[in-house]
């Protein structure tokens, strides 16, 4: 956890505008990547993190997959009524409003509530004065200290939810709950709720129709309907075609975007809805027609998909349902990161972790995998001329390495993009050669 004299830097301030809000305001972002105490910032947040996820994920969104299951899981229940209000809040400046000291304290209360009084050898009043150091704002612990900090705000409104059968859930600073309470009811809970801290302020939306994160969720007369939501600021740019990338990125934008739409939108006509909106926005940067239906193709062969006829579409509304249901099974990417990051603090021999199978297999696998521990990674620059250079290489090693204790590492190789124009523009901040 010691700095590097020679790359040690002060943390430095700058701002990103918020051109989706009224009046474009700034966004504060502090730097501090090589500050003195950053280094005991990432290994507390590896230490807590976890835990945090462990103990909490009943109150905790992950993404916009998770809340889906959920919202499903209340309709298969019969919880979704007609009059069922949904609502939406933000907390308003969660990370330059958190007191530290208070925050620290809590930490405190959030590891003896859960009985880890000593965490991987570390006691309480140890990670209580690392982090009195290396949990400033700003830095990489920021996020796990404000959650736990917000577990502590919202024990009230958990607690209430969960008495009256309704959902809740969090991410970060963005709070989804259901009520089936009158309005005025929601309103007054809502409002005593922004008094539990001085600190804490809310802003709300309540309705039927509401967006959380990149969902669009909407209660029409108790059945729920879900997509994709798109802020009124976004425009149709992503990475153009013709510019210098990997081929595999432009792939993955396709089939990404298409894997998000299925299970966003709940029915087969929102959803080739946002598929013609899909092309569009593909042919406007550059993207030829004929590779756009060749994974668009792909996509829906890999599915088994079997209505998809001529055009590269879906055209049964069983068939949709059906491929839905089972994209919606599956983990996600953010799911896989989370179990990860819980397996680090459990031991398959000594903790019952049947409740989560995806994180009992990441414990087996981690405890019995002894292959590929020790990795070799190569970066090159990508250039179109190296196109097969992944390729090339893997059939080199293959060739020169076959039937030897070698194969046992694996190799990955890995391409880095081309500095692009604004790496170049924007200045992050000043050398230390200027600064002399």
């Amino acid at each position: 956890m010691m700095p590097d004299k020679n790359k040690i830097q002060l943390a430095y301030l700058y701002f990103i505008p918020k051109p989706h809000k009224t009046g474009t305001p700034l966004r504060p972002i502090v730097s501090g990547m090589n500050t003195p105490t950053t280094k005991i910032s990432k290994m507390l947040d590896r230490l807590i993190r976890p835990l945090f996820d462990q103990y909490v994920k009943q109150a905790t969104i992950i993404d916009g997959v998770h809340l889906i299951r959920q919202l499903d899981k209340c309709v298969s229940l019969g919880l979704l009524k007609p009059t069922t209000h949904l609502c939406t809040f933000d907390i308003t400046d969660l990370y330059t409003m958190l007191p530290q000291e208070e925050s620290i304290a809590i930490l405190k209360q959030f590891l003896i509530r859960f009985n880890q009084t000593h965490t991987r050898g570390m006691s309480i009043n140890t990670i209580e004065s690392l982090a009195l150091k290396g949990g400033a704002m700003g830095s990489p612990f920021t996020l796990t200290l404000a959650n736990i900090f917000i577990w502590h705000w919202e024990q009230k409104l958990v607690e209430k939810q969960k008495a009256s059968n309704e959902l809740y859930g969090r991410y970060i600073d963005d709070i989804f709950l259901t009520s089936n309470d009158s309005i005025e009811s929601l309103h007054d809970m809502l409002e005593n709720a922004n008094n539990y801290h001085l600190n804490i302020k809310l802003t709300r939306e309540v309705g039927s129709c509401v967006s959380f994160l990149d969902v669009q969720i909407n209660n029409q007369d108790g059945n729920l309907i879900t997509s994709v939501y798109h802020k009124e600021a976004s425009e149709p740019y992503i990475v153009p075609f013709k510019s210098d990338h990997p081929r595999h990125i432009f792939e993955n934008i396709i089939t990404t975007s298409l894997l998000r739409a299925i299970r966003y939108f709940s029915t087969l006509q929102t959803f080739n809805h946002e598929i013609r909106a899909l092309k569009l926005m593909l042919l406007y940067n550059s993207f030829p027609s004929r590779y756009i239906r060749h994974y668009l193709k792909k996509f829906f062969q890999q599915l088994s998909a079997t209505s998809i006829s001529i055009l590269p579409m879906i055209h049964d509304e069983n068939e949709y349902v059906l491929l839905r249901t089972k994209l919606l099974s599956k983990p996600t990417a953010s799911e896989h990161a989370r179990a990860s990051r819980i397996a680090t603090t459990l031991d398959n021999k000594r903790q019952n972790i049947t409740v989560d199978p995806l994180v009992h297999t990441k414990v087996y696998k981690s405890q019995n995998s002894t292959v590929f521990n020790c990795p070799i990674i190569i970066h090159y620059t990508h250039e179109n001329r190296y196109a097969h250079y992944k390729s090339t290489i893997h059939k080199a090693w293959f060739e020169s390495f076959y039937r030897t204790p070698i194969m046992t590492t694996k190799l990955i190789v890995g391409s880095r993009n081309n500095p692009n124009l604004t790496k170049e523009l924007v200045r992050h901040n000043p050398s230390k050669l200027h600064n002399r």
